[in-house]
């Protein structure tokens, strides 16, 4: 968390001591850091970075690779909200696009033990404590969001807000972030149907049991494209409790193209450029608005 109080107070110290020092000392200090800053800004040069093709970015992800995610089944496109992000992380590091590669791997390899094919990995893969003993991760980029999935035309399908879904039956698989955040956040007047697997929740939709599923986003865009016809995402809002589930940039154990890119990311964050991204293909293109 960011402690303003903190910052400010520190400010101050550091600007009654320089105006304290001698010339000589401030002169000296501004020298001493110099070599440290360049040396940090030299890592992560281009030409400095250790890549698997000198001279190129290559980045991996699944085919076929799946709206929102990317367009047309072609990564290298700049569209989609993982392959735009892809595209302006390697802008931030120095790369053209004709200096990136894109290479196939499959989901379940990408985390494995082992040395891997490509610089770092983009394909939906959360960070979790399991995965990080095998390979490395970047500082998240995207924190996944619950999506609400209703049939078309019915009652809660015309929904903007969280309190119109008040009074709907939800459905919900047991021990998953989404239960917690159906009871937490949209807290409906009766308690949520609850079943033990994904698919079960998918039946009763589709049976009218329910009037609406939650789950996570990267999971409702797939229900409404493969399982179950005719249904459509009403839209997304984010838990308010415990962990929030991360995606992250995935990259061999050890590589030292970590803290470069998670520079790029912090930028990109800072910037505002991460949220305009994930607004444009995850929210308006992909028809998930925001319920509040």
């Amino acid at each position: 968390m960011r402690r303003p109080s903190l910052l400010l107070a520190s400010g101050a110290l550091v600007l009654a001591a320089a105006a304290c020092a001698p010339a000589d000392d401030t002169s000296t200090t501004a020298s001493a850091a110099s070599p440290a800053g360049s040396a940090a800004a030299n890592a992560c040069a281009k030409e400095s970075l250790k890549l698997t093709t000198p001279g190129k970015l290559t980045i991996g992800t699944d085919k076929p690779a799946y709206e929102p995610w990317f367009k047309n089944d072609d990564p290298s496109n700049g569209q989609g909200f993982e392959s735009a992000v892809a595209a302006a992380v390697a802008e931030k590091m120095g790369f053209t696009k004709d200096e990136v590669a894109w290479t196939v791997v499959p989901f379940d390899s990408s985390f494995a033990p082992g040395p891997k094919q490509f610089d770092f990995d983009i394909n939906q893969i959360s960070i979790t404590p399991s995965r990080a003993k095998a390979v490395d991760f970047s500082q998240g980029y995207y924190t996944v969001k619950q999506g609400v999935v209703a049939l078309d035309g019915t009652k809660f399908a015309s929904a903007t807000s969280l309190a119109e879904l008040k009074d709907a039956k939800i459905g919900v698989q047991a021990g998953t972030t989404a239960l917690e955040a159906v009871r937490s956040v949209i807290q409906p007047a009766n308690d949520p149907s609850v079943f033990n697997q994904q698919v079960d929740a998918v039946n009763a939709l589709k049976n009218k049991q329910i009037d609406a599923i939650v789950v996570d986003l990267p999971t409702a865009f797939y229900v409404t494209a493969a399982q179950v016809k005719g249904s459509k995402i009403v839209g997304q809002f984010a838990a308010n409790s415990g962990e929030p589930e991360e995606f992250g940039l995935l990259f061999q154990k050890g590589s030292p193209l970590v803290s470069c890119v998670d520079k790029a990311l912090g930028e990109l964050k800072s910037s505002g450029e991460l949220a305009k991204i994930e607004s444009q293909w995850l929210t308006a293109a992909a028809g998930a608005p925001e319920l509040k």
